[in-house]
């Protein structure tokens, strides 16, 4: 069946493949909600601004945290907010960071509020538990205070100092914010205790618009020899794994992350799993240690001017070998338009021409292999009941005639790297996100609002199939490939605008080259008669 396919066609089918198995597999297995206990209260009462509730511990999954961290957050428990043009960040009574919230009207949730970048429950960025539970006891019931309550970032950078007294230890975390959204730390204890300062839980800002993305937590390391990138995903966190030589961590969705970097090489970073099998990211600390975050948009950018090394957290799965440099000859491309929409159609346009020679082979291929299907009915009719001397006389015949089985195959699985490429690029690149196109395309991150693109795309990859040379014997494959139109509309509806547009302008190019690969095919033919007719005079 797959030699009877154009390449395109069985591109189709592979895609097509692969969203029937990811729409079943979150059908069978829908991800876990996180449950909020409905007893669960603040922990601290704000008159004395000192915990109420009894510390336990969750030791499930082998994993070992304060209970509050399970507890919702209480607007009551700021104790600093840090204010800029682009976001607000608040910490809480255990110095944590609680929320940030994005201002841009580019970034924004499900229901179109500002993005919150923190979830409500589970760990945070900077909570700090001690390995002596006694002493994290103590610790989880005791609230940090803060030199400043409210900062406002204008320029300059501004330093906070938050201080946590117990019984006999003074913790003292030092906190430098930056308008880019990253910030430095310096945590001292007043005596030698292992500690161990958590990455928090990933953002979780537009969980259900994400389709095939990976989400979980990353870990890069580097050496002389060599770098690693770590990724576990969601529901994939198995045990305790420990790493060294670390750059950075990351807990990210699709185009947020929580992330610390600038650690000693001697840092030890653990991922464990929680109740749910994700991963939680922390690292130990004796007495004094110095490190670097960031919590925020995966802008290129940004993330570039902060420290190169944070460009890392863009992840891309298999293929970010190429998809590295496509997302950076995009980039470049957007310097040149300054519209992303047009970068995007320029893109395809470059990827176009520098596979023209292998689709274009594999276009050729198959009309020779539809000039020769009358022939190969009369083979079949001809050596019926004999495969042996059917299948010999049919290679003679693909031998005579220049004709290859394969040849619109295998153009086919080279380019299968670079769809998936440009695919993960245009699904992972936040500079999508509220970017225009023209009229309608309002944010190319995002469905389409008025149905138009799917619609074309659906209409352009219709009328690709009309152009097509086929060479179907079974009735049934030819009814089955009429309907993937219909199927992949249907699909594209929810895709972000950006990667309908790809997938649209790839389409009209295929129309483009289709056409002139016919016409070429439809000239040597008629050019062949017409010889003969002279002959025959």
């Amino acid at each position: 069946m797959l030699d009877q396919m154009s390449p395109n066609q069985r591109l189709i089918v592979a895609v097509l493949l692969s969203v029937i198995f990811f729409v079943g597999y979150t059908a069978i297995f829908p991800p876990v909600e996180h449950e909020v206990a409905e007893n669960a209260q603040s922990t601290i009462n704000k008159s004395t601004n000192s915990a109420t509730v009894k510390d336990t511990v969750d030791t499930e999954a082998g994993h070992v945290v304060s209970s509050v961290e399970s507890l919702p957050v209480d607007a009551g428990n700021t104790i600093l907010t840090v204010t800029s043009k682009d976001f607000i960040l608040k910490m809480d009574t255990l110095g944590r960071i609680s929320s940030k919230e994005l201002l841009d009207a580019r970034y924004r949730n499900k229901d179109d509020g500002h993005a919150q970048l923190i979830p409500s429950t589970g760990t945070k960025p900077l909570y700090l538990r001690f390995m002596d539970e006694a002493l994290n006891k103590e610790a989880s019931s005791v609230a940090y205070t803060a030199n400043s309550s409210e900062v406002t970032l204008v320029g300059e950078a501004k330093k906070v100092v938050l201080t946590q007294n117990l019984t006999n230890l003074t913790i003292t975390k030092t906190l430098t914010f930056f308008t880019d959204g990253h910030y430095d730390v310096e945590i001292a204890v007043s005596q030698d205790k292992r500690y161990y300062v958590y990455l928090g839980q990933r953002p979780r800002v537009n969980e259900s618009e994400q389709m095939m993305t990976v989400v979980g937590a990353m870990v890069y390391t580097t050496t002389n020899e060599d770098e690693l990138v770590t990724i576990i995903e969601d529901g994939d966190a198995e045990g305790r794994k420990a790493f060294s030589a670390v750059a950075l961590i990351s807990a990210f969705d699709q185009y947020t992350a929580s992330i610390m970097y600038g650690f000693d090489k001697e840092r030890n970073i653990i991922v464990e799993r929680d109740r749910e099998d994700n991963p939680v990211v922390y690292f130990d600390g004796l007495q004094n240690i110095k490190f670097n975050g960031y919590v925020g948009q995966k802008n290129y950018k940004t993330l570039k001017a902060i420290n190169p090394v944070l460009t890392n957290a863009i992840e891309y799965g298999w293929f970010t070998f190429a998809a590295k440099p496509l997302f950076a000859l995009l980039s470049w491309l957007y310097s040149i338009f300054g519209n992303w929409g047009w970068s995007i159609i320029a893109l395809t346009a470059i990827i176009r021409f520098v596979l023209y020679p292998l689709t274009y082979k594999g276009m050729v291929s198959m009309q020779k292999m539809k000039q020769l299907t009358p022939k190969m009915k009369e083979l079949k009719e001809k050596y019926k009941g004999d495969p042996a001397r059917l299948n010999k006389a049919t290679m003679d015949m693909y031998k005579k005639n220049g004709a290859n089985p394969l040849g619109g195959c295998l153009p086919m699985l080279m380019q299968i790297p670079v769809f998936f490429a440009i695919y993960r690029v245009l699904l992972n690149a936040e500079e999508l996100q509220g970017a225009e196109w023209i009229l309608w395309v309002n944010d190319l991150s995002r469905m389409d609002p008025y149905y138009v693109l799917p619609l074309l795309m659906g209409a352009s990859m219709f009328f690709q199939q009309k152009l097509t040379p086929t060479t179907f014997t079974d009735p049934m494959q030819e009814k089955v490939m009429k309907f993937l139109p219909v199927i992949f509309t249907f699909f594209f509806i929810t895709f972000p605008s950006g990667l309908v547009l790809y997938w649209f302008v790839n389409n009209l190019f295929s129309i483009l080259q289709q056409f002139i690969v016919n016409q070429q095919f439809k000239n040597a033919k008629d050019a062949k008669e017409a010889i003969a007719i002279k002959s025959e005079k």
